[in-house]
């Protein structure tokens, strides 16, 4: 029997990589929110990989309580994922999926772009992947990584947060709102350069950006978390001193 699979948090998208490792012949083990991690990794000391696949609000306290036999085997597949967010919990260089692909109950996987995968892990996650169609690619340094991070925060932030304001899909917010997603992402710009440490070239990540809109173009802009994406970025701000307007204004009309 192949080497066990084990996947903290089974929505849409921690049931998508367990449907091609079950293709695979690996053995799945979800864990829920009412189980011990500590206790199940003691069953499950050594897995194939540990894919942690939960909501931004409980990445923290999941890496937080992350069984030590299972820390070197991770894969991380967050949204507004950053270094600095495994760094903190002592992770030096897990394996990072930015998905770009969604999953809606009752609906089939929806393309955007392809989805870049890194890491030790990321040939194992890749077959998975394979054996569902998905298409995807390999990254293999640190600074790439960190691009295709900071293009997802691009994408989700921007999008989002002018979809507060603007509503429609991301292809009609580009045609019609330019000005607009480009007053919003020089704030996402500040954000994510504060967040990181780095200086980044805001025109790359816009004209990357740009290209995801591309792919699907009919893809709703404001999401279910828009106005807590926007107050997080909001805290964010205020904590670092960036000014932010575009996003204050905004946060301000909605009040």
């Amino acid at each position: 029997m192949k080497q066990p699979i084990v996947i903290i948090g089974i929505g849409e998208i921690g049931a998508i990589f367990a449907r091609g490792f079950l293709r695979l012949g690996h053995p799945i083990y979800p864990i829920t929110r009412d189980m011990d991690m500590q206790t199940e990794s003691q069953s499950i000391p050594d897995p194939a990989v540990v894919i942690v696949a939960v909501g931004e609000a409980d990445l923290h306290p999941t890496l937080a309580q992350l069984p030590a036999v299972w820390k070197s085997c991770l894969a991380l597949i967050q949204n507004e994922l950053l270094p600095s967010d495994w760094q903190r919990h002592g992770l030096n260089d897990p394996s990072v999926v930015s998905v770009w692909f969604e999953k809606k109950r009752g609906q089939d996987v929806k393309i955007v772009v392809p989805s870049p995968l890194y890491g030790a892990n990321a040939a194992l996650l890749a077959a998975s992947l394979n054996t569902l169609d998905i298409p995807h690619y390999l990254v293999h340094d640190h600074d790439q990584l960190l691009f295709e991070l900071v293009r997802k925060n691009y994408y989700i932030l921007v999008s989002n947060i002018a979809g507060l304001r603007v509503g429609g899909t991301v292809g009609a917010l580009w045609a019609q709102h330019p000005e607009l997603v480009q007053a919003i992402a020089h704030d996402v710009h500040a954000l994510q350069q504060h967040l990181t440490g780095k200086t980044l070239d805001h025109a790359e990540l816009l004209q990357a950006m740009l290209v995801a809109f591309a792919g699907d173009p009919e893809h709703q802009c404001m999401g279910r978390s828009a106005p807590a994406r926007l107050q997080r970025a909001l805290q964010i701000a205020d904590a670092a001193g960036l000014a932010v307007p575009t996003l204050r204004d905004i946060a301000a009309s909605r009040s």
